[in-house]
């Protein structure tokens, strides 16, 4: 939309949302790198977007028990962990403030609208999406307030449904998009957010841990990253590769919320 308006062209882009809002299935606090909201709002800043956190340290441990660990120097630590720049945010908020922007460039937003199915041209070609029927009831059947899907064409249709969407299987399988490509790695995350004794707080830390509760055999890691108002993002990964049939990711989380409580 910024480059139609510089090139005084007239363009139609929209946004198909399932969520009831833009931002309410994004439930991430990460680590933000702002290097791309630089290149296209250099002035975010002054737009009010919901960076408030710098980073101002980071600490990577290797835990080894529940009362022992080494903090790793930083030479040893890859440059992709170093967050010098970078920004302790809620992605929620971030993605709101994004669809304010979006439409103030005039973008339409729908949101409350899932795609269902996609559109394909007679060349096999993608050309656009359907969205889901609305108003049926638990069976399938149409109630009073049934409305049928939309269809919308488009010129280029970007898919944005995550790692597991219905449609981006559907398309990964059509055109083979997974040939010749290294396959897929999957974890599964646990997130909780903390309001901790402001003595305790330290606002713009970003601590990542490698090793316990996880056993050798099992990759992954947890995190805490300390955002505004005495809050502290908690989390553990556990990458899909374990070879323990009984080991429940949702367990380890919770043995680290003793300890660290």
């Amino acid at each position: 939309m910024q480059l139609a308006q510089e090139k005084q062209q007239e363009l139609m882009v929209c946004v198909v949302e399932k969520g009831s809002e833009v931002g309410a299935h994004i439930l991430s606090g990460a680590v933000f790198e702002p290097r791309a909201l630089n290149e296209l709002f250099p002035d975010w800043k002054e737009k009010g977007a919901p960076l408030q956190t710098q980073v101002t340290g980071d600490d990577i441990y290797l835990l080894n028990s529940e009362s022992n660990g080494i903090k790793l120097p930083g030479f040893s630590v890859p440059k992709t962990m170093h967050n010098d720049g970078n920004y302790i945010v809620s992605m929620g908020n971030v993605c709101r403030w994004l669809a304010e922007q979006a439409e103030q460039l005039g973008v339409e937003i729908f949101p409350g609208f899932p795609a269902q199915s996609v559109i394909y041209n007679d060349d096999g070609s993608v050309g656009g999406i359907i969205t889901g029927d609305m108003g049926l009831d638990a069976e399938g059947n149409e109630k009073d307030s049934f409305m049928p899907g939309m269809e919308l064409r488009a010129k280029y249709t970007v898919f944005a449904e995550g790692c597991r969407g219905h449609l981006g299987k559907e398309l990964i399988s059509k055109y083979a998009l997974d040939a010749d490509a290294s396959p897929q790695h999957y974890g599964l995350g646990f997130k909780e957010i903390w309001d901790i004794d402001p003595a305790k707080h330290q606002e713009g830390l970003v601590v990542h841990t490698a090793g316990w509760p996880l056993d050798k055999d099992t990759t992954g890691g947890g995190y805490l990253y300390h955002a505004e108002n005495n809050q502290v993002f908690v989390g553990l990964i556990v990458d899909l590769n374990y070879s323990n049939p009984h080991l429940s990711p949702f367990d380890e989380f919770g043995v680290i919320n003793i300890i660290l409580k």
